[in-house]
């Protein structure tokens, strides 16, 4: 018995003097100081992009460089050819073949934006030009988000994004016919709500309107530069009078030369039956097309125009149309 308590008294001190040793070196030690400055940084917007899903398209961001080019191909009779592979295709930035980082051909869902002329000219077009533009939705991809936008002396946004048939019914009922045509700066404001707003990678704007601008404050230059900088196609439906020659030439003029920047179409209809034909075949144009993007060759941001040549080498010699350029700067396609 004497043992054991001998025994156990001396387990005590040495655990005793462990401590008091422990608590003697904490006293000495040096206090504790922050992590030094080159310890790993936060996770940064590249590193994020990197780990996207696969099955996502990349869009054009300037530090990764990817330009993005949706391409439409068609056989000599105007008929979309979707049955190409990646061989048959070659991208060239002013003149030099770039090779491509994405090809894909899939009905991809897009950020899709209606914009229509509510001057007081449409207004015995109003109620069709409604419906066709309901009947777009209805051809397009379930799954696209869509947004409204009204213009007449200013732009309206009467519908931001939604795949709600109802809420889009509304919106086109709201509108009010009446005043000028600010058709650029309804263009101009729907680029930046696509830029802001969009969740889909690839976007597009459908405009219909009857005549040329006349209260925009954006010029066409300024808007054509800025249509550049995006990958976003810019489609058009003139319904035009020839009661105005001159006004006529030159809202077909705008349209043309947007729709051709960004590789999309416009049409011109002789009457509001045929919008209803055109509506369609924009729909299935949007869902047939081509995605390739590259990574240029020449990575230098030097804010020069970079001209895009896409071409195809198939049977029937086929024909293409994509966007044709872009300006190298920070700030495109961003």
């Amino acid at each position: 018995m004497l043992r054991r308590n001998n025994t156990a008294s001396s387990v005590l001190i040495i655990v005793m003097a462990f401590f008091a040793s422990a608590w003697a070196l904490g006293q000495n030690a040096p206090p504790n100081r922050p992590a030094p400055s080159s310890a790993t940084p936060p996770s940064t917007p590249q590193a994020q992009t990197a780990a996207a899903p696969q099955d996502e398209v990349p869009v054009f961001v300037a530090d990764t460089r990817l330009v993005v080019v949706h391409a439409s191909v068609l056989d000599k009779n105007g008929k979309l050819v979707t049955n190409l592979q990646e061989p048959a295709f070659k991208v060239l930035e002013n003149g030099v073949e770039q090779p491509l980082k994405v090809f894909r051909r899939e009905d991809l869902p897009v950020s899709l934006g209606i914009i229509i002329d509510n001057s007081g000219s449409m207004r015995d077009k109003k109620n069709r030009v409604a419906a066709a533009a309901l009947n777009l939705v209805r051809a397009s991809n379930p799954q696209d988000e869509v947004f409204i936008v009204n213009f007449n002396d200013d732009a309206y946004l009467d519908q931001p994004f939604t795949s709600d048939m109802k809420k889009m019914e509304e919106a086109l009922d709201r509108m009010e016919t009446k005043g000028g045509t600010a058709m650029r700066d309804a263009i101009s404001m729907s680029m930046d709500y696509l830029k802001e707003k969009a969740k889909k990678d690839k976007k597009v704007l459908v405009i219909i309107t009857d005549g040329n601008d006349n209260t925009s404050n954006i010029n066409l230059e300024e808007l054509m530069r800025k249509a550049q900088q995006s990958d976003v196609l810019i489609y058009s439906i003139g319904i035009l009078s020839e009661e105005e020659p001159r006004e006529a030439k030159k809202a077909r003029h705008a349209l043309h030369d947007l729709a051709l920047a960004s590789g999309a179409m416009d049409y011109y209809p002789k009457d509001l039956e045929e919008v209803d034909k055109e509506v369609p075949e924009i729909a299935h144009e949007i869902r047939n097309q081509y995605t390739l993007a590259y990574s240029p060759l020449n990575p230098t941001l030097d804010g020069t125009y970079r001209k895009i040549t896409v071409t195809v080498n198939a049977p029937g010699r086929p024909v293409v149309r994509s966007r044709n350029g872009y300006y190298a700067n920070a700030s495109a396609n961003k």
